[in-house]
């Protein structure tokens, strides 16, 4: 899009203050956020958030390069949710109900559906996520053990949009109002 995503107005604060309050609405307590170019301006935009940050430093990369960079830092856990900033209106309900299949069946990648639609974000088990390090990104991951995969249907459209282009963004302000 040629602008960082994660600073784009959603009414009254940017996308990024959108994911991460979601994510504290759905208690989610240990989270890390992977910063890439520009990295500084989001550091200090989400300055007042009980969050560690990584840094990816290879710009341009896959989203798998982030992923490595955020687990690199993580201590011992048993899931990652993978959030993406691009996908701001997802619902803290939608998180908490993504995190309680988890937790009702921990060795399962959960992906959240709308109608059908396979969406983000998207939760790994553990063992699953570190596949990145063999190379590996999250859909091939996913496509290696497609019996591993649960879908969960909800009802939160935030899931399957994104803010990809200009155009995508227009489309985003006009469902959240603003």
């Amino acid at each position: 899009m040629g602008k960082l995503k994660q600073l784009l107005p959603l009414a009254d604060k940017s996308a990024i203050r959108h994911c991460l309050d979601a994510i504290r609405w759905a208690g989610i307590g240990s989270v890390t956020v992977v910063l890439g170019p520009g990295h500084e301006i989001v550091r200090k935009e989400i300055s007042g958030y009980p969050v560690r940050i990584a840094v990816n430093e290879k710009e341009g990369s896959e989203m798998a390069e982030s992923v490595r960079a955020g687990l690199a830092s993580l201590p011992s856990v048993a899931g990652v949710l993978v959030c993406l900033a691009d996908h701001p209106l997802v619902s803290g309900d939608t998180l908490g109900t993504i995190v309680e299949t988890h937790i009702r069946r921990p060795d399962r990648i959960v992906i959240p559906s709308y109608h059908g639609r396979r969406g983000h974000p998207c939760l790994f088990p553990a063992d699953a996520a570190r596949r990145v390090f063999s190379g590996m990104n999250l859909r091939q991951i996913i496509a290696a053990d497609p019996s591993r995969v649960e879908y969960v249907e909800v009802d939160d459209e935030g899931v399957v949009l994104d803010m990809d282009t200009e155009e995508d963004y227009r489309v985003m302000l006009k469902k959240f109002g603003g």
